[in-house]
């Protein structure tokens, strides 16, 4: 099945989720760090536990989002403030091991806060 340019060219943000500006930062911090993976020399383990914290930021906002009652909605958005953390986690200890500067980690740790902040303002409106 082929979509034509039309229909492209017209695209309407039809999920909740594309609203969200927290996914939209969580979509871009996630291919940033996507971008660092490819560049750094890191072993297998903290290679793959970064790329799925990460990607998991992004997906449970997307999957909260679509829960009905604000209960399933907040588990989400912990969940997702959860993987924030561990992603702060990991950069600490890339940074720790040299293979990160000072600098990157500062980015990146600016970026988490960012999210994590936008995250609890979703879940302290849940409640």
């Amino acid at each position: 099945m082929s979509l034509n340019t039309q229909t492209l060219t017209q695209t309407v943000l039809m999920f909740d989720f594309e609203k969200l500006e927290v996914y939209g930062k969580s979509k871009l911090l996630n291919a940033d760090i996507s971008a660092l993976l490819a560049e750094i020399k890191t072993d297998k383990v903290v290679h793959d536990q970064l790329r799925r914290a990460s990607f998991s930021i992004m997906l449970n906002i997307a999957e909260g989002s679509g829960r009905f009652t604000k209960a399933d909605k907040k588990n989400f958005y912990v969940i997702a403030r959860g993987s924030v953390f561990e992603c702060v986690a990991i950069f600490d200890y890339l940074k720790d091991q040299k293979i990160i500067s000072g600098n990157t980690f500062n980015s990146f740790y600016n970026s988490f806060e960012e999210i994590s902040k936008m995250l609890f303002a979703l879940i302290k409106g849940l409640q």
